[in-house]
């Protein structure tokens, strides 16, 4: 639990767009998932930015990084449609348990989760709906500690290409091909969550939306936007140089 929310910083501002940097903990609008919640980022970049915005895409609360808006609800159906379209290419970077090799596609069915509150006229019976993701392994570690049965620990940090947009996919990608992403409570291993948050008081998800590229809907022009690990899992991973193979 984030116990106080980093102030959002614009990476990316022209007169139809703007994107920031959404601080781990942050919930994108108003959700009756948590109903005292009284911080989101709508709010937030509005009043950065003195304009009423409208979100692209949504990041999980636990998830920073890069997240767009639009200047109006009509730039944000165009964004939405290139969105749908598979148009916008997304790049995440994660901490993970275990070593990775190279790089591989990830392609796995995910059954439809409801939430009880938004999705509650939501069919029951939907079938699972095609999910794929490429993920890419930056660096590993060995650690001289022991979790559970084994004296040493492994983990990686990977870059994560989603090709579709389903529900929590890359953190359930991750724990299906047993490589959980570190300080995922909800799909991840509790006995690393404990021993990093003990060891390196790491209590955040190790997940971070690193860039965002597609075409301009209104200049026509190649976007790229930016934005590098949230601070507590750039820290970790600094701190982890010195266990690097």
């Amino acid at each position: 639990m984030i116990s106080e929310v980093p102030e959002i910083r614009v990476v990316y501002q022209d007169d139809y767009l703007v994107a920031v940097d959404k601080p781990a903990g942050l919930l994108v609008h108003r959700s009756p998932i948590d109903r005292h919640e009284t911080e989101f980022a709508v709010q937030k970049v509005r009043d950065r930015v003195g304009r009423h915005v409208f979100p692209v895409h949504r990041l999980d609360r636990p998830t920073s990084g890069v997240l767009l808006f639009a200047f109006s609800a009509e730039y944000a159906g165009m964004l939405g449609r290139m969105w749908m379209g598979k148009e916008v290419s997304k790049q995440y970077r994660a901490l993970v348990r275990g070593w990775l090799n190279g790089a591989g596609l990830i392609d796995y069915a995910l059954r439809y989760r409801k939430d009880k509150y938004a999705d509650k006229y939501k069919r029951d019976d939907l079938p699972p709906q095609p999910a794929v993701s490429e993920y890419q392994c930056i660096e590993r570690y060995l650690l001289p500690y022991g979790v559970g049965r084994y004296p040493q620990t492994r983990y990686s940090l990977v870059s994560l290409y989603p090709q579709t947009g389903r529900k929590h996919q890359l953190r359930r990608h991750m724990a299906h091909v047993r490589h959980p992403i570190l300080g995922d409570t909800t799909h991840g291993d509790g006995k690393h969550n404990k021993f990093v948050r003990g060891e390196f008081n790491f209590d955040n998800l190790a997940l971070t939306c690193t860039q965002l590229s597609f075409v301009h809907p209104i200049t026509a022009k190649r976007i790229c936007i930016s934005a590098q690990p949230h601070f507590n899992m750039a820290a970790l991973i600094e701190n982890w140089q010195q266990y690097r193979v």
